[in-house]
């Protein structure tokens, strides 16, 4: 896909990966609506604001909103395609990157166990839904949901935050035969490899960080999935083995992180209290 001109959605673009990702996608020339709670207005305990993510772009010259969104409300979802959609005339891209957890397992009051899904898996299937009539229009729409190798294996704290990722990769699966013939991909990128993002970083202060990676090596290996053609589409891959077979995303950090059976148990996200991504 030919990025420039297209109208992108991210989720999560207050910070971290998802600042990057909206960076990244603006760089290309997509016109970008950058999606979360926290503003300057309303600022949230981790640093990043959609503010300081648009204006980045825009001092570059480049063209993004923001579309301040509580992702844990079904009607702020469809008013956040709605409106994207009225302000540039479309939607061809949609990145579900925000996430939340909160530490604890079987224990965890079902509130909370509820919000984790509704953030991490409702949203996204709600934003799919409603953004579906503009990536049919556009002709080669492309959907990108960011998953965790949480997903993968048990992390001990991490119980419904990995269910939720699983269940968001076999959302990609499941939905990628049901639009390819609408022109639409979908595909998963899973951190498997910690990046340094700001919600990660302020929940483990005292990790040694200098193997993690910065969020922009992620946002490098998203945007290669986005661009992908069909029949690209319904794949769950991790950003080792991109890596590895697409010889993408070299290491930034001081250290490069070893790559392999290791990631199955060290891991950035243990320990961690709220992560959004």
């Amino acid at each position: 896909m030919e990025l420039d001109g297209k109208v992108a959605i991210v989720t999560g673009a207050s910070r971290g990966v998802g600042a990057a990702v909206a960076v990244a996608l603006a760089e290309a020339g997509a016109k970008v609506a950058c999606a979360a709670r926290s503003t300057e207005a309303q600022p949230q305990p981790t640093p990043g604001t959609l503010d300081a993510t648009v204006r980045t772009i825009t001092d570059a010259g480049g063209d993004a909103i923001a579309v301040p969104t509580n992702l844990a409300k079904d009607e702020e979802v469809v008013a956040m395609v709605e409106r994207t959609a009225a302000h540039y005339g479309g939607v061809d891209i949609l990145v579900n990157n925000a996430a939340i957890t909160f530490v604890g397992d079987i224990e965890l009051p079902m509130k909370r166990q509820d919000l984790i899904f509704s953030v991490n898996l409702r949203a996204p299937m709600i934003a799919v839904q409603t953004a579906l009539p503009y990536l049919r229009a556009s002709g080669e729409g492309a959907i990108l949901n960011v998953s965790s190798v949480a997903g993968l294996n048990y992390i001990p704290g991490l119980m419904a935050y990995g269910m939720s990722k699983l269940a968001l990769e076999h959302f990609t699966m499941s939905l990628a035969p049901q639009i390819s013939a609408d022109g639409i991909t979908v595909n998963t990128f899973r951190i498997d490899i910690p990046v340094a993002s700001e919600g990660f970083v302020a929940n483990l202060p005292d990790a040694d960080h200098s193997d993690w990676e910065p969020s922009e090596v992620a946002a490098e290996g998203i945007l290669w999935m986005i661009r992908q053609p069909l029949p690209y589409t319904g794949n769950n891959i991790g950003m080792a083995e991109l890596r590895e077979t697409q010889h993408i995303m070299p290491s930034r950090s001081a250290r490069p992180h070893t790559q392999g059976k290791n990631l199955r148990t060290r891991s950035p996200f243990q320990g961690a209290a709220t992560l959004p991504a």
